[in-house]
């Protein structure tokens, strides 16, 4: 499979000050990436770098030739306003064509039949008609998602994407994710859910107090110290009341 992304030593930041340093990874054609880390270690600046929108401060980010920013679909994590916003699901599958268009003020055959096929892809298509504001958290992922991929059919970057679902729709969603990745989807996804991410997950990249603390597969990454600490960390948190009371955490 060919390279998507080299990123060797880079440091990343803004208006001269260091966010994040050290970071030295690579993604591939079909790898599914979970990139975990505390809120405020830098994932915020990597996504921005892997959209393009920022340029390192230092160190080698290499990607290929005719790979540009647009060739990533891109599901942010949503605002209450967005989840309110007041347009059919055909019209916000559509909007991720809009690249596409260029100074032509309407949508093409091509791109009316990709969304077509995309909401159809992805068990959307009873739902064209209806209201965005009015679906379930898990229906408006599905539409984004949706979206994301009439903007670019190759690589999902998702940040969060469960935030805000019930665990059935968190399972859903990790499933449709997966799904996707088995088609030849590279997935590249932000995440707290470090179970989700040794379920899922092909690689792993953690990033700790604004560095790198591990990168590699799934597999290696259990085996690592780090891996070994903030596993147990996560079945410490994963312990039902009770169980932490009998072992004295509580």
């Amino acid at each position: 499979m060919g390279n998507l992304l080299h990123c060797q030593d880079i440091v990343l930041g803004w208006e001269g000050s260091a966010v994040v340093s050290g970071l030295s990874f690579n993604i591939s054609e079909g790898d599914y990436l979970c990139i975990l880390g505390e809120n405020g270690s830098g994932k915020s600046t990597l996504i921005k770098a892997l959209l393009g929108l920022n340029k390192p401060m230092s160190g080698m980010m290499i990607k290929p030739a005719d790979m540009k920013a647009g060739d990533i679909g891109y599901l942010p994590q949503q605002t209450a306003v967005q989840r309110d916003f007041p347009a059919s699901v055909r019209e916000i599958v559509l909007s991720g064509c809009l690249p596409k268009c260029g100074l032509r003020p309407f949508y093409n055959k091509a791109e009316k039949e990709l969304a077509r096929s995309t909401m159809e892809r992805l068990g959307i298509t009873g739902l064209a008609k209806r209201c965005y504001r009015e679906l379930s958290g898990g229906q408006q992922q599905r539409v984004l998602i949706a979206r994301a991929l009439c903007a670019a059919q190759k690589v999902l970057l998702l940040d969060e994407p469960v935030t805000g679902l019930d665990p059935k729709a968190q399972i859903d969603l990790y499933d449709l994710i997966a799904e996707l990745n088995r088609s030849g989807i590279t997935i590249i996804m932000v995440s707290h859910d470090f179970n989700a991410a040794m379920r899922y997950a092909s690689h792993i990249l953690h990033i700790g107090a604004h560095h790198q603390l591990f990168f590699g597969t799934t597999a290696d990454y259990l085996k690592s110290e780090t891996g070994r600490i903030f596993s147990a960390q996560a079945n410490a948190r994963d312990e039902k009341p009770e169980e932490r009371t009998e072992s004295g955490i509580e």
